[in-house]
């Protein structure tokens, strides 16, 4: 029986630990654009401008206080795709958040980046290591 390793992306991890994804909907896609990894928030958060940008369709999901003080989000669905030298990880169809405000990074939250790999954070290396997690059933 061959045992099949995880997929595993490994960025360069300076100051803060960016991972470069695009977003797609449709026949819309965005450039790569790194996006910080947030431990603290729940889900993905992409500003207002994105959105507009792909076409998304948005529905109200309320407000919700921030570090930046509050905001309103909206929900959406778009595919994700992360991005490491000649790897991809594709999430097709993946609920995210928009948030009303231009003025924030695009935030990778727990929900579903936390789930699906484990995080390595290797700062005297410079690296940052995503380990894809087996899928239970």
């Amino acid at each position: 029986m061959r045992i099949m390793q995880p997929m595993q992306f490994i960025f360069e991890y300076r100051d803060y630990p960016l991972i470069p994804v695009k977003f797609t909907f449709k026949k819309r896609e965005t450039p790569i654009i790194d996006a910080l990894l947030d431990s603290g928030g729940d889900f993905i958060v992409i500003p207002n401008a994105i959105a507009k940008y792909l076409g998304l369709k948005l529905i109200d999901a309320g407000c919700v206080d921030t570090a930046g003080g509050e905001t309103t989000l909206y929900k959406t669905t778009v595919d994700l795709v992360i991005k490491s030298n000649k790897k991809e990880y594709l999430y097709k169809n993946l609920e995210i958040h928009v948030s009303d405000s231009n003025d924030i990074p695009v935030l990778l939250g727990r929900k579903p980046i936390f789930e699906d790999h484990e995080i390595t954070f290797k700062k005297y290396e410079s690296i940052l290591i995503l380990t894809q997690v087996p899928k239970h059933t």
